[in-house]
């Protein structure tokens, strides 16, 4: 199965979607941007929703669920906010079809009195039911999450990546204050960061975007930032501060303890199925997916080997021992039994599809009490005792997952620069990874360095930092800003 698979070193692009077709993640789907995400790329989906469900719920949020369809005068509420999102909106015109020349065509008579829009995002349509909810400081403060999926107008996809339709998780949350909406921001940001790297290992940088950057209707917007092999930044998540824009276009007001009438401060974050691009991009190699163990749909793989029905009882019923002992340590284990297939074939399989480890038992291996034991990330193989093996992969686990971070947190470190001069920075972001420069504040200077390099300022960094001079136009600059090419 390897051999499918283009190498990194020759073309990235087609790797990254060779590695998504061995591992069987996501196929593309008849309409054109969209996806079909597999089995086990929903597996993956799912244990990233379970691990994020938890820490929000940790955090005092609660799910609920909004409707697919806005209405298209909510968009026109929030100036910004719909100009950020017009060009990527899906319309619905009319609400039915009728027969026609032996197919379909849309029904004239159905045309809508108002226009319905897909959902780019909830903002307005949850901040419309935030309204209702809303009268006093004893409502407050609100913290909703919502599982969903979206639909943006992209014209250039690439699966998980950027596609017209995704999955993904939004919280949107009011306060009474703005010292609290502020304070929810910066802490989403924390979880999204730890997620990354405790259960992504996934370095990341945290910081504050642009005004150009910025999320459309936002005061101020947070992000986590990772660095790929390609040496490209991906946005993996965002939490902004809202301030009181979507309050006053909806007009959500509260009584205080006072009995003032004030509006509510607001704050939305999410993440997306984008994680699983940055995933496979962040560790995988040549041979395929390689994934992080907490992740990990399937952690442990047993493939046991026989020749002959005799050999057969005695393999299988040692390999069940093993998937016990590992289900009691609630080990992600599965038993690889399967006839139609030779164990070549299913190392090979295995091995595209990321699962952390391996343990191939055979007769031998049952008359010497041992097993083959094979690790995806690095690929040594190893005989090791049976006896406390459970309590080995457990640990070997850990270790591999920490291995994986380690290693990240490496590459990122080695390709992050500092450069002081526009031309050195010109020079050195053909490397790619991440360059720190000192920037002068101005869309303009920003603008130029885009068009002029193709690199963008990902994040300014929370922590100040030291002051100096801008290096395109040697104006006075706060401190060095965070630039990469990106995703």
């Amino acid at each position: 199965m390897a051999k499918k698979i283009t190498k990194q070193k020759d073309d990235y692009s087609q790797w990254y979607l060779d590695v998504i077709k061995e591992a069987k993640l996501a196929d593309h789907s008849p309409v054109r941007g969209c996806m079909v995400i597999r089995p086990n790329g929903y597996a993956l989906w799912e244990n990233m929703k379970q691990a994020l469900d938890g820490m929000f719920k940790d955090t005092g949020h609660e799910n609920a669920y909004f409707p697919l369809f806005i209405p298209k005068s909510f968009l026109s509420k929030e100036a910004q906010h719909v100009e950020g999102f017009a060009k990527e909106c899906a319309v619905i015109t009319h609400s039915r079809l009728k027969s026609a020349d032996g197919g379909v065509e849309v029904d004239p008579d159905s045309k809508l009195e108002e226009e319905l829009i897909v959902r780019p995002t909830s903002e307005t349509i949850i901040w419309d039911s935030y309204r209702d909810w809303i009268q006093s400081y004893r409502d407050l403060p609100i913290l909703i999450n919502q599982w969903a999926n979206v639909v943006r107008w992209e014209m250039r996809t690439r699966l998980f990546l950027r596609t017209m339709e995704f999955l993904w998780q939004e919280g949107h949350t009011a306060h009474a204050t703005e010292k609290e909406a502020v304070a929810e921001t910066k802490q989403m940001l924390e979880v999204y960061r730890t997620f990354a790297e405790e259960y992504m290992a996934m370095p990341v940088i945290t910081g504050v975007k642009t005004e150009s950057e910025r999320f459309a209707g936002a005061v101020d917007t947070y992000c986590i930032e990772a660095l790929m092999q390609d040496g490209k930044a991906l946005q993996a998540g965002t939490s902004h501060f809202l301030g009181q824009n979507f309050a006053k276009a909806f007009d959500v007001r509260f009584q205080d303890s006072d009995g003032e009438h004030k509006h509510v401060w607001a704050t939305s974050w999410g993440v997306s199925t984008r994680l699983i691009g940055g995933l496979i991009m962040t560790h995988s190699d040549d041979n395929g997916l390689v994934l992080p163990p907490k992740l990990a749909p399937v952690q442990v793989v047993i493939v046991p080997i026989w020749r002959d029905e005799k050999q057969k009882e005695i393999v299988t019923e040692y390999a069940n021992s093993i998937l016990a002992e590992l289900n009691e340590l609630d080990i992600r284990v599965k038993l690889d039994a399967r006839d139609n297939y030779n164990p070549g074939w299913k190392f090979a399989e295995h091995e595209a599809r990321g699962t952390p480890l391996r343990i191939a038992v055979g007769p031998r291996d049952v008359e010497n009490k041992n097993v083959e034991l094979a690790r995806r990330d690095t690929l040594d193989k190893n005989i090791v005792p049976r006896d406390g093996l459970a309590d080995n992969i457990k640990n070997m686990l850990g270790s591999i997952q920490n291995e994986l971070f380690q290693i990240a947190k490496k590459r990122m470190e080695d390709h992050t620069k500092v450069v002081d001069t526009y031309e050195e920075f010109k020079t050195k972001i053909e490397d790619g990874g991440f360059i720190y420069a000192h920037w002068d504040g101005t869309s303009e200077t920003e603008e130029k360095i885009k068009q002029e390099t193709k690199a963008t300022i990902r994040l300014i960094p929370l922590t100040e930092g030291e002051k100096g001079t801008c290096m395109v136009t040697g104006k006075p600059s706060a401190q060095r800003v965070l630039f990469a090419r990106s995703y």
